[in-house]
Protein backbone atom coordinates (compact mmCIF):
# COMPACT_ATOMS: atom_id res chain seq x y z
CA UNK A 1 0.00 0.00 0.00
CA UNK A 2 1.23 3.19 -1.05
CA UNK A 3 1.35 5.68 1.52
CA UNK A 4 -1.45 8.20 0.09
CA UNK A 5 -3.66 5.26 0.11
CA UNK A 6 -2.19 4.76 3.92
CA UNK A 7 -3.55 8.42 4.96
CA UNK A 8 -6.36 8.09 3.29
CA UNK A 9 -7.79 4.90 4.61
CA UNK A 10 -6.55 6.02 8.24
CA UNK A 11 -8.37 9.12 7.45
CA UNK A 12 -11.49 7.87 6.52
CA UNK A 13 -11.26 5.24 9.89
CA UNK A 14 -10.96 8.19 12.07
CA UNK A 15 -14.18 9.34 9.99
CA UNK A 16 -12.50 12.70 9.41
CA UNK A 17 -13.46 14.82 6.20
CA UNK A 18 -10.18 15.90 4.58
CA UNK A 19 -10.41 16.51 0.81
CA UNK A 20 -7.63 15.58 -1.40
CA UNK A 21 -5.52 18.81 -1.72
CA UNK A 22 -5.20 18.99 2.37
CA UNK A 23 -3.91 15.51 2.64
CA UNK A 24 -1.42 16.19 -0.27
CA UNK A 25 -0.29 18.54 2.07
CA UNK A 26 -0.18 16.84 4.88
CA UNK A 27 2.09 14.30 2.84
CA UNK A 28 4.20 16.96 1.79
CA UNK A 29 4.54 17.53 5.30
CA UNK A 30 6.21 14.32 6.20
CA UNK A 31 8.53 14.69 3.15
CA UNK A 32 9.94 18.13 4.67
CA UNK A 33 9.98 16.41 8.09
CA UNK A 34 12.10 13.31 6.84
CA UNK A 35 14.97 15.29 5.06
CA UNK A 36 14.77 17.78 8.01
CA UNK A 37 14.80 14.38 10.16
CA UNK A 38 18.15 13.41 8.96
CA UNK A 39 20.26 15.98 9.68
CA UNK A 40 18.99 17.72 12.45
CA UNK A 41 17.30 13.96 14.67
CA UNK A 42 13.53 15.95 15.00
CA UNK A 43 11.71 12.52 15.59
CA UNK A 44 12.71 9.40 16.52
CA UNK A 45 10.13 7.53 13.79
CA UNK A 46 12.69 7.31 10.34
CA UNK A 47 10.17 5.66 7.74
CA UNK A 48 7.63 7.69 6.19
CA UNK A 49 4.99 5.28 6.10
CA UNK A 50 5.46 4.94 10.31
CA UNK A 51 4.77 8.84 10.32
CA UNK A 52 1.37 8.56 9.04
CA UNK A 53 -0.06 6.65 12.22
CA UNK A 54 2.46 7.91 15.04
CA UNK A 55 2.56 11.66 13.74
CA UNK A 56 -0.31 12.95 11.41
CA UNK A 57 -3.62 9.96 12.58
CA UNK A 58 -2.12 10.34 16.18
CA UNK A 59 -2.48 14.61 16.07
CA UNK A 60 -5.78 14.87 14.21
CA UNK A 61 -7.73 12.08 16.55
CA UNK A 62 -7.91 14.82 18.82
CA UNK A 63 -9.67 17.15 16.67
CA UNK A 64 -13.22 16.03 17.75
CA UNK A 65 -11.94 17.48 21.33
CA UNK A 66 -10.64 20.50 20.20
CA UNK A 67 -12.57 23.74 22.32
CA UNK A 68 -12.52 27.20 20.08
CA UNK A 69 -10.45 27.71 17.01
CA UNK A 70 -7.33 29.67 19.09
CA UNK A 71 -5.10 26.96 19.76
CA UNK A 72 -1.94 26.80 21.55
CA UNK A 73 0.62 23.94 21.15
CA UNK A 74 3.03 23.84 23.92
CA UNK A 75 6.24 22.12 23.07
CA UNK A 76 5.28 21.37 19.51
CA UNK A 77 9.38 19.74 18.85
CA UNK A 78 8.44 19.25 14.95
CA UNK A 79 4.95 20.72 14.61
CA UNK A 80 2.78 18.09 16.05
CA UNK A 81 0.11 18.37 16.95
CA UNK A 82 -0.40 21.88 16.14
CA UNK A 83 0.85 21.85 12.27
CA UNK A 84 -1.52 18.74 11.73
CA UNK A 85 -4.47 20.79 13.01
CA UNK A 86 -3.45 23.64 11.46
CA UNK A 87 -3.23 22.15 7.70
CA UNK A 88 -6.42 19.97 8.59
CA UNK A 89 -8.98 22.84 9.54
CA UNK A 90 -7.73 26.11 8.01
CA UNK A 91 -10.11 28.07 10.00
CA UNK A 92 -7.84 27.26 13.47
CA UNK A 93 -5.48 29.68 14.23
CA UNK A 94 -2.76 28.02 15.77
CA UNK A 95 0.61 29.08 17.85
CA UNK A 96 3.08 26.20 18.27
CA UNK A 97 5.64 26.93 21.13
CA UNK A 98 8.89 25.53 21.70
CA UNK A 99 12.05 26.86 23.34
CA UNK A 100 14.17 24.67 21.23
CA UNK A 101 15.52 26.74 18.34
CA UNK A 102 16.51 23.93 16.06
CA UNK A 103 12.80 22.53 16.07
CA UNK A 104 11.36 26.21 15.28
CA UNK A 105 13.41 26.36 12.62
CA UNK A 106 12.01 23.41 11.13
CA UNK A 107 8.50 24.31 11.95
CA UNK A 108 8.86 27.59 10.57
CA UNK A 109 10.12 26.32 7.24
CA UNK A 110 7.48 23.58 7.60
CA UNK A 111 4.84 26.74 7.29
CA UNK A 112 6.66 28.89 4.01
CA UNK A 113 6.87 25.70 2.10
CA UNK A 114 3.57 24.28 2.71
CA UNK A 115 1.79 28.32 2.55
CA UNK A 116 0.17 27.17 6.27
CA UNK A 117 -1.69 30.55 6.68
CA UNK A 118 -2.96 29.85 10.27
CA UNK A 119 -0.28 28.56 12.04
CA UNK A 120 2.50 30.78 13.83
CA UNK A 121 5.80 29.84 15.31
CA UNK A 122 7.04 31.02 18.17
CA UNK A 123 10.13 30.34 20.07
CA UNK A 124 10.49 30.99 23.67
CA UNK A 125 10.24 29.02 27.36
CA UNK A 126 6.52 29.07 28.18
CA UNK A 127 7.07 30.94 31.37
CA UNK A 128 8.28 33.59 29.38
CA UNK A 129 5.26 33.21 26.86
CA UNK A 130 3.15 36.21 27.19
CA UNK A 131 0.57 36.54 24.04
CA UNK A 132 -1.94 39.51 24.07
CA UNK A 133 -5.43 37.22 24.51
CA UNK A 134 -5.53 33.79 25.83
CA UNK A 135 -6.65 30.39 24.00
CA UNK A 136 -9.58 28.17 23.48
CA UNK A 137 -7.16 24.98 23.37
CA UNK A 138 -3.80 24.78 25.26
CA UNK A 139 -2.68 21.46 24.03
CA UNK A 140 0.36 19.01 24.30
CA UNK A 141 1.79 15.76 23.08
CA UNK A 142 4.45 14.07 25.21
CA UNK A 143 5.73 17.79 26.55
CA UNK A 144 5.60 17.22 30.33
CA UNK A 145 4.12 15.12 33.05
CA UNK A 146 0.25 16.69 33.74
CA UNK A 147 0.70 18.18 36.83
CA UNK A 148 3.36 20.07 35.52
CA UNK A 149 1.60 21.18 31.97
CA UNK A 150 -1.22 22.41 34.05
CA UNK A 151 0.47 24.67 36.74
CA UNK A 152 2.44 26.19 33.54
CA UNK A 153 -0.48 26.28 31.13
CA UNK A 154 -3.59 27.06 33.02
CA UNK A 155 -3.02 31.21 32.86
CA UNK A 156 -3.40 30.77 29.19
CA UNK A 157 -6.43 29.07 28.85
CA UNK A 158 -9.32 30.98 27.86
CA UNK A 159 -12.56 30.72 30.92
CA UNK A 160 -14.56 28.50 28.79
CA UNK A 161 -11.38 26.66 27.26
CA UNK A 162 -9.45 23.23 27.80
CA UNK A 163 -6.35 22.20 27.94
CA UNK A 164 -5.61 18.64 26.39
CA UNK A 165 -3.12 16.45 27.50
CA UNK A 166 -2.05 13.68 24.53
CA UNK A 167 -0.60 10.51 26.21
CA UNK A 168 -0.16 6.65 25.90
CA UNK A 169 -1.43 4.35 28.85
CA UNK A 170 -3.84 5.89 30.82
CA UNK A 171 -1.51 8.02 33.23
CA UNK A 172 -3.51 7.03 36.44
CA UNK A 173 -0.40 8.53 38.77
CA UNK A 174 -0.26 11.52 37.03
CA UNK A 175 -4.15 11.79 37.29
CA UNK A 176 -4.01 11.14 41.46
CA UNK A 177 -1.35 14.16 41.36
CA UNK A 178 -3.99 16.14 39.91
CA UNK A 179 -6.18 16.19 42.77
CA UNK A 180 -5.83 18.74 44.54
CA UNK A 181 -5.67 21.31 41.84
CA UNK A 182 -8.90 23.51 40.28
CA UNK A 183 -9.46 21.41 37.39
CA UNK A 184 -12.10 19.06 35.97
CA UNK A 185 -10.37 16.24 34.54
CA UNK A 186 -11.98 13.55 31.77
CA UNK A 187 -10.52 10.68 30.36
CA UNK A 188 -10.94 10.12 26.62
CA UNK A 189 -9.69 7.04 25.53
CA UNK A 190 -8.83 6.88 21.82
CA UNK A 191 -8.61 4.66 18.74
CA UNK A 192 -6.00 5.36 16.48
CA UNK A 193 -5.99 3.16 12.84
CA UNK A 194 -2.60 1.62 11.94
CA UNK A 195 -1.31 2.07 15.62
CA UNK A 196 -1.33 -0.82 18.04
CA UNK A 197 -0.36 1.58 21.32
CA UNK A 198 -2.88 2.61 24.17
CA UNK A 199 -3.30 6.36 23.49
CA UNK A 200 -5.55 8.31 26.19
CA UNK A 201 -6.61 11.91 25.90
CA UNK A 202 -6.78 13.90 29.09
CA UNK A 203 -9.26 16.94 28.92
CA UNK A 204 -8.67 19.48 32.03
CA UNK A 205 -11.10 22.29 32.51
CA UNK A 206 -9.90 25.10 35.19
CA UNK A 207 -12.36 26.00 37.84
CA UNK A 208 -12.00 29.35 37.91
CA UNK A 209 -12.39 30.72 42.04
CA UNK A 210 -11.24 27.98 43.34
CA UNK A 211 -7.36 27.24 45.14
CA UNK A 212 -6.37 29.94 43.59
CA UNK A 213 -3.49 30.61 45.81
CA UNK A 214 -2.30 26.67 46.23
CA UNK A 215 -2.44 27.14 41.95
CA UNK A 216 -0.16 30.08 42.25
CA UNK A 217 2.18 28.64 44.28
CA UNK A 218 2.37 25.51 42.28
CA UNK A 219 3.35 27.84 39.40
CA UNK A 220 5.97 29.75 40.88
CA UNK A 221 7.50 26.32 41.91
CA UNK A 222 7.36 24.96 38.46
CA UNK A 223 8.86 28.23 37.14
CA UNK A 224 11.81 27.54 40.01
CA UNK A 225 12.19 24.62 38.45
CA UNK A 226 12.56 25.46 35.14
CA UNK A 227 14.76 27.60 36.25
CA UNK A 228 17.65 25.38 37.24
CA UNK A 229 17.47 23.11 34.39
Amino acid sequence: MNIANKLSQGLHALQLDIDSPIQTQLLNYLELLATWNRVYNLTAVREVAQMIPKHILDSLAVLPYICGTDILDVGTGAGLPGLMLAIARPSLQCVLLDSNAKKIRFVRQAIIELKIKNAEAVCTRVEAFQPAQKFSTVISRAYTSMPRFYTQTARLCAADGCLLAMKGIYPETEVAEMANLPVHLKSIPLQVPQLQAQRHLIVMRPLPGKNLQGLANLQGLARNFSEQL
